[in-house]
């Protein structure tokens, strides 16, 4: 096995495995830390380590203006919107939940190619569209939702992050950003966590809360920083640039079921009959559309993110 086919593998490994973790840290994260200021404290503290390993590794921390604009762009896309909003959805939504819908990316990804690139869709998309569409609203139907204090809220704004993640995933694809995965990424965690920290003053977030956390959060922080940030977010970049966006967001019906066990496992959550055939049904729905058959190389875009 050549050493870009490891690369490749182990970053699968990164974002299959330790993204689907980062729903039950961030839920106990945000348990006793404001949204905004955990999502700009993990990516401020990541993106700094990151820079300093570029460093280390002698590569160039140069960045075009036009650079500069893109991972700005790409850090508001993933890290502002896609995640701090949607860790702040994580108080009235439980992880296996917010995870399976999280899932549908796949699907916004293929809506956004149609519209973006004029990408027709192929029988085995339009099964897996059809079949997403059920399963989420099996899941979002529940009688238990709409009596549930935020819960709504939540689900609508998680919807909103997962459409944001996807445009970036779109966006990075295509956009010019610095060559080197480390710096890219250092450099769209440090420009999303000023954005961040911004919005966490304006919404006037408590942050004496940082004194006064438990070894549980700052064991929880530390996991978020060096694998759920540094490692998975890295390996993301990376596999954005070599394998194409469909397959990438195949991280989208893993994560879930990681989520699920370990928020069962950590958290005692629970999940209803009809919560468990949503999710096979959505999670059915991901795998047509993510398995179909690649059209001709001028028509797909072989290169993303």
């Amino acid at each position: 096995m050549n050493k870009s086919k490891l690369l490749i593998i182990v970053s699968f490994f990164s974002i299959y495995i330790i993204w689907g973790s980062t729903y039950v840290l961030n839920k106990i994260s945000v348990s006793e830390i404001p949204p905004l200021l955990l999502a700009s404290i993990r990516f401020g503290v990541a993106g700094i380590l990151i820079m300093i390993i570029a460093k280390l590794l002698k590569q160039s921390l140069k960045i075009t203006k036009k650079q500069f604009i893109n991972t700005l762009i790409a850090g508001f896309l993933f890290l502002v919107y896609g995640n701090g909003v949607f860790v702040w959805a994580l108080k009235y939504v439980d992880t296996g939940f917010a995870a399976l819908l999280a899932s549908t990316q796949p699907l916004f990804v293929l809506f956004l190619l149609r519209l973006i690139d004029g990408k027709r869709m192929q029988r085995k998309s339009i099964i897996g569209v059809v079949l997403g569409i059920i399963g989420m609203y099996l899941l979002v139907s529940q009688k238990e939702i709409a009596t549930s204090e935020g819960m709504v809220l939540g689900i609508f704004m998680i919807l909103t992050c997962v459409l944001s993640w996807s445009y970036g995933s779109v966006f990075v694809s295509k956009a010019n950003l610095p060559k080197n995965f480390f710096v890219s990424t250092g450099y769209q965690m440090i420009t999303g966590s000023f954005l961040l920290f911004f919005w966490s003053l304006i919404f006037k977030e408590d942050m004496t809360t940082l004194f006064n956390i438990s070894y549980k959060v700052k064991v929880s922080m530390v996991l978020l920083v060096l694998f759920g940030s540094i490692v998975a977010f890295t390996a993301f970049n990376y596999l954005l640039k070599v394998i194409s966006p469909e397959k990438v967001a195949t991280s989208a019906y893993v994560n879930p079921i990681i989520a699920l066990l370990l928020g069962w496992y950590f958290l005692d959550e629970q999940l209803t009959n009809q919560s468990i055939i949503a999710s096979i049904v959505l999670l059915t729905g991901v795998y047509f559309i993510t398995s179909r058959k690649r059209v001709s190389k001028n028509k797909a875009i072989t290169k993303p993110k």
